[in-house]
């Protein structure tokens, strides 16, 4: 269902696009049947990419297929917002036009709406403008989602704070994506820098790959690599539940994570101690019953700690972890909205987006997140690579 909904909407977008972009040219009958065919073609990049991943032949195809597909998919959604934004406000002015127009006499050398060659050299005009436009956005998505994620201190104060923990480190990777564009040279960049911070503690928050185990164990290997002084956590996110959750968790204890599933670790840095809890995904447990998300029991039977940290794929699992107690919890999923429009659709299933914020008595940070999904575009929001650092408040 969801990708009969998803095809649809991909159609009726291609459709109005090709429609607005291909017929204020007026091409003679040749060439416009080979733009709309052409148009077609690009129309039938998702649903071929889509064939040949089920199919898994030729990897290097498919991992050409998925470019183009992602990239047609970016550009899509920047042709459909500016061409609908322009033909909005034409339609706007035609609307004004025809008011001012039963009331005053409009002279003959003013632009006439109603004048068809007028409109279509109009459209044509801003059609070509646009096109530039679209390019430009999306040569800058491209190249802020593939370059190296920034590093992003996170600085959070807390009342009665053990000393010895000030100096604690806690680096947080998530949403990493490892599949059709993110491969194992992006992984080991990742990894490089995440080894360079000296981390105490290594907090992996979910999505880690979009794929099998089988086809993608090469791509994510040089997570093995990443080493803290107290250790590496990992916690579903919910891309697992679509590629074989168990298969994943198998695959990222063999990395050498400690994976948290309604369960915590006692960490004793210095002379204080914390409790660091994790939780499956948010929605784990419509998939496979056995992981129902459950911040209370990941922190039931914990000793007196002088914090305590949740990570949690989604940031509305903060309801829970506040109400059991933990002073902060670590999120991704939301990738910061990744890109217009996005940002604006993000909020309408998270309460929070992106960066630090409080609810009730514990604070929660959600993470832009250090890969991306889909489209290989970032704008407003880039990739990182989070330090958290405790302050005495």
């Amino acid at each position: 269902m969801f990708f009969l909904v998803a095809l649809s909407v991909l159609t009726l977008g291609f459709t109005y696009v090709g429609w607005r972009l291909i017929e204020p040219a007026n091409l003679s009958a040749p060439w416009s049947l080979l733009a709309w065919g052409a148009w077609f073609g690009f129309m039938l990049l998702p649903p071929l990419n889509l064939m040949l991943r089920l199919v898994r032949k030729k990897r290097g195809a498919n991992a050409i297929m998925s470019w183009l597909t992602y990239l047609s998919m970016g550009v899509l959604n920047y042709l459909f917002l500016l061409i609908l934004l322009r033909d909005v406000s034409g339609l706007i002015l035609w609307g004004i036009q025809k008011t001012a127009s039963a009331v005053t006499v409009a002279t003959s050398s003013s632009f006439q709406f109603d004048n068809a060659v007028q409109r279509r050299a109009l459209v044509h005009r801003t059609n070509v403008a646009i096109l530039g436009l679209v390019g430009a956005i999306v040569m800058y998505g491209v190249y802020a989602a593939r370059r190296r994620p920034r590093i992003v201190e996170v600085k959070i104060p807390f009342e009665h704070l053990p000393e010895d923990l000030t100096s604690l480190r806690i680096v947080q990777i998530s949403d990493l994506h490892v599949g059709p564009t993110i491969k194992r040279d992006f992984v080991e960049r990742v990894v490089a820098q995440v080894r360079s911070l000296a981390p105490d503690i290594i907090a992996f928050t979910g999505d880690l790959a979009d794929g099998s185990v089988n086809d993608l164990r090469r791509e994510v290997e040089p997570l093995t690599k990443l080493s803290a002084r107290h250790g590496k956590f990992f916690v579903t996110g919910n891309h697992e539940y679509y590629s074989g959750a168990e298969a994943w968790i198998e695959e990222a204890r063999r990395l050498g994570f400690t994976v948290l599933m309604n369960e915590h670790r006692v960490i004793q840095h210095g002379r204080a101690r914390i409790l660091l809890a994790g939780v499956p995904d948010f929605n784990a447990g419509h998939i496979l019953s056995h992981h129902l998300s459950d911040p209370a029991a990941a922190s039931s039977n914990a000793p007196a700690v002088g914090l305590k940290i949740l990570l949690a794929h989604q940031p509305r699992s903060i309801f829970a972890a506040a109400q059991a107690g933990f002073d902060l919890q670590l999120s991704g999923h939301t990738h910061g909205g990744q890109f217009f429009p996005w940002n604006f659709l993000v909020p309408l299933q998270q309460p929070f987006v992106k960066g630090l914020h409080r609810y009730q008595n514990t604070w929660v940070y959600v993470s832009c997140g250090t890969g991306y999904w889909g489209p290989p575009l970032r704008i407003g929001a880039p990739a990182e690579v989070a330090v958290i650092r405790l302050l005495r408040k």
